[in-house]
């Protein structure tokens, strides 16, 4: 992103919102009638350092700045720092999309300091979001890891698994990692049948989402069953099993796509 353009610049610098990212919370104002993220004329106390900031966008017209503070530091008064999936339906659609932007960029810059080709120290590049290697020339962008997410249909019922780093009784679609030289669908295809033994078919596009925990994005599809039976890996998953609607068992936070996938599901066993 061109930190140099005009739009960018014509607000006063006071008047931008600041999106402070602290041990992967962001700060939100609480003084109004609904949460909100704070204008920078009103967090001076935190004594923001101006080198580290990042330009992440416009919002209404007012430039969206990005920093992080120590682990530290105390919010101001009547102020919070706050996880971004507490902040899902709470901050306005357009703050909580900027606020998932502003931790994907300060994941980035906390984690990527020194070059990967000869282990250099990195500087910013002066008018993108990129760092760059004085030694070598070697250039890094923020990296982004895609995975797909999939919801399996059969007979009416949909393919809900459990895996080991889910809390008790909660089940959702499965998900993945793309691996080097995949399509997405050959990644959806390896996944199901890695993790549950089956084959699927009639695969389909489904949405996406930005999912800063550190640097992924969730492509999400559908898919038919096209033979095989449940077997799981007893590694990542633990159980597997066809729910219909009306016997679902504890299902994620509307917060994510995988429960989108879920509720699409719901609504067309619903409507037909």
């Amino acid at each position: 992103m061109n930190s140099t353009d005009p739009e960018k610049t014509a607000a006063p610098a006071e008047n931008a919102y600041v999106y402070i990212v602290r041990d992967q919370k962001v700060l939100i104002d609480l003084r109004g009638d609904e949460p909100t993220i704070p204008r920078k004329k009103e967090v001076s106390g935190l004594n923001l350092d101006e080198a580290d900031v990042y330009r992440i966008g416009m919002n209404s017209g007012m430039p969206c700045d990005a920093y992080r503070v120590p682990a530290a530091t105390e919010p101001p008064r009547d102020m919070s720092f706050t996880g971004l999936r507490k902040l899902f339906g709470v901050l306005s659609p357009e703050h909580y999309s900027m606020a998932v932007r502003a931790m994907g960029i300060i994941n980035w810059d906390r984690t990527c300091r020194f070059c990967s080709a000869c282990g250099s120290q990195l500087s910013r590049h002066a008018s993108i979001f990129a760092k760059e290697c004085e030694a070598c020339g070697f250039t890094m962008f923020p990296r982004i890891s895609p995975a797909v997410i999939v919801a399996v249909e059969r007979n009416g019922k949909i393919l809900l698994a459990r895996a080991s780093r889910f809390a008790e009784n909660l089940y959702s679609v499965l998900a993945g990692f793309a691996e080097p030289g995949e399509s997405l669908e050959d990644t959806v295809r390896r996944e199901i049948r890695e993790e549950v033994g089956i084959e699927v078919k009639d695969i389909r596009y489904f949405g996406s989402q930005p999912w800063p925990y550190p640097d992924s994005l969730m492509i999400g599809f559908t898919a038919s069953w096209a033979s095989g039976e449940l077997k799981v890996d007893d590694d990542e998953i633990t159980d597997a099993r066809w729910f219909s609607v009306e016997e679902l068992p504890l299902i994620p936070h509307r917060v994510s796509i995988a429960r989108s996938l879920i509720d699409a599901f719901i609504k067309k066993m619903g409507d037909g």
